[in-house]
């Protein structure tokens, strides 16, 4: 079971996210050429770590070398319960773990003479010294040690470094995909340039956040979740009632079942903010998730993104950007106020020569509407109801688009056109509302029964029988229909055949149960 976020109502932008598609490009590639070596660096340096601690918890007397030193009172510091754990530990049972050359039973050493102890003590002695000397070594090859942050040995470099380095595939998807849902909006928000620098410096905060938290930790941190954090925090300043489209998805047996839902920024986003800070004082350091850079980035970015809005930086440069795309933002307000005054005429002027410039501006297309509903203008505001419904539709807004939808037909609209009926249809089913998307392919398929649109809406109409509403009857006359329809369509031979097929073995099923 798990819930992750799939969209939000705001998946439109004025330009093409460059920005936010080079840094998930980046963070891809490096990935691809760092993984294998990273993970076999992290092994291997953690055996040896692991070691170098065992040793010096049991063996007190040896000499530390300064390298490892900072390992052993970096560890001491940061995890003091496991530093209690390693002194208790077993000499002899640590010894056979980690198969070593070395093995003295700590019952047997009053048995052994005083030469005897020497040598073994000289022999640990040139073991730890082997291990510091190793350490060292991986240290200045390994890519985690040298570009990921470590709290004991902080490099300053590794405030960049570290935020583009994954230490698997989930957790690079993972990244990116929040990346993606909050950075595109917000770099059309901001620009690029801004944009560009308000992660890089949110990923060095969370960073720093991290390293106030673990001071003395020698667990490499890396990943860009910090600066993503910071996204989202900036996200529920920016755009705080934004609906962000969730999916719950659940296993149950074989099957796969999603729910999806709708909630606003201002309740999602803070309760995944507790989440980490509960997180970060339940586990501390021992989990393997940065939580406290988490909240450091988030912190960091809800600070950022009011200082920027309520400093006019953000109106300035949103005037460069709208000079250099040719919008004249200041154009739809001067609609606005002519529309007040009743000077319709004049305000659709300006509006027309808006959309044709903009034709994705939902607020040009919106006033449109207001001077035809003004003009009583039927087929006028049928015309400008399709375009909001098509915007809406695109950027997933399911109920508005319904609710233009509602407006058009009220209006005296007969038909949508078949592609974008088809579309709200596939909404209705994202809203999980079957029975209304299941009436309105059936009146697709009605009102275009010619249609390429209206066949696969009958197919979609037996899949929400079959799959949702449990009347298998139902989808195999479908199936059946269509498969005998004098219009076919080649590409979908196989879905019509595989769905008579599930449909008469869910019959089937029903019968057995019956009896």
């Amino acid at each position: 079971m798990i819930i992750i976020p799939v969209s939000h109502e705001n998946m439109e932008a004025r330009r093409w996210p460059v920005i936010t598609i080079a840094l998930i490009a980046i963070n891809v590639i490096i990935f691809i050429l760092t993984y294998k070596t990273l993970e076999n660096d992290v092994r291997k340096i953690s055996e040896i770590k692991r070691t170098i601690l065992y040793m010096a918890a049991n063996y007190p007397d040896l000499n530390v070398q300064p390298e490892s030193r900072l390992i052993v009172e970096g560890f001491k510091q940061s995890n003091p319960d496991g530093w209690k754990r390693l002194v208790d530990t077993n000499p002899y049972v640590w010894k056979v773990l980690q198969d070593t050359r070395y093995l003295l039973n700590a019952t047997s050493n009053d048995n052994k003479t005083e030469k005897d102890k020497q040598e073994y003590y000289a022999a640990l002695q040139s073991e730890m010294d082997s291990l510091n000397e190793q350490f060292v070594k991986l240290s200045n090859e390994s890519i985690s040690e040298r570009y990921a942050f470590v709290p004991a040995r902080p490099n300053p470099v590794s405030y960049l470094t570290s935020n583009f380095l994954h230490g698997g595939w989930l957790h690079l998807i993972g990244n990116m995909w929040f990346l993606w849902l909050a950075g595109f909006i917000l770099e059309d928000t901001w620009g690029r340039w801004l944009y560009l620098i308000f992660y890089l410096v949110a990923g060095a905060a969370a960073i720093q956040f991290h390293f106030l938290t673990n001071t003395g930790s020698i667990v490499p941190t890396l990943g860009a979740s910090g600066a993503v954090a910071a996204l989202m925090g900036a996200f529920l300043i920016r755009f705080p009632k934004i609906k962000i489209e969730m999916a719950f998805i659940v296993w149950w047996f074989i099957r796969i079942r999603v729910l999806k839902f709708k909630i606003a920024a201002y309740w999602l986003l803070p309760l995944w903010l507790l989440i980490e800070i509960s997180s970060g004082k339940l586990y501390g350091n021992t989990s393997g998730t940065a939580h406290w850079a988490h909240v450091g980035g988030f912190l960091f970015g809800m600070i950022a993104a009011t200082a920027i809005i309520r400093s006019g930086l953000e109106r300035s440069i949103n005037k460069v950007i709208e000079v250099k795309l040719g919008i004249d933002a200041s154009e739809t307000g001067k609609a606005n106020e002519l529309i007040e005054q009743g000077q319709l005429d004049e305000a659709m002027g300006i509006l027309r020569r808006y959309v044709a410039a903009n034709p994705n501006s939902l607020d040009g297309w919106d006033m449109i509407r207001r001077i035809y509903v003004n003009r009583q203008n039927a087929s006028g505001f049928q015309e400008a109801t399709l375009k909001t419904c098509v915007l809406r539709l695109k950027a997933r807004d399911f109920e508005a688009a319904f609710q233009d939808y509602t407006e058009f037909i009220n209006s005296g609209g007969e038909k949508m056109p078949p592609n974008v009926w088809l579309s709200l249809c596939k909404g209705a089913e994202s809203m999980q509302k079957f029975e209304l998307a299941l009436t309105e392919y059936q009146k697709l398929a009605q009102k275009y029964p010619e249609d390429r649109q209206a066949f696969i809406a009958r197919l979609n109409s037996a899949r929400i029988y079959l799959k949702e509403l449990n009347s298998p009857q139902d989808a195999l006359d479908i199936y059946q229909a269509a498969s005998e329809a004098s219009i076919h369509y080649i590409d979908f031979e196989s879905t019509i055949k595989s769905g008579i097929e599930e449909a008469k073995s869910a019959i089937s099923g029903q019968a057995q149960m019956s009896q």
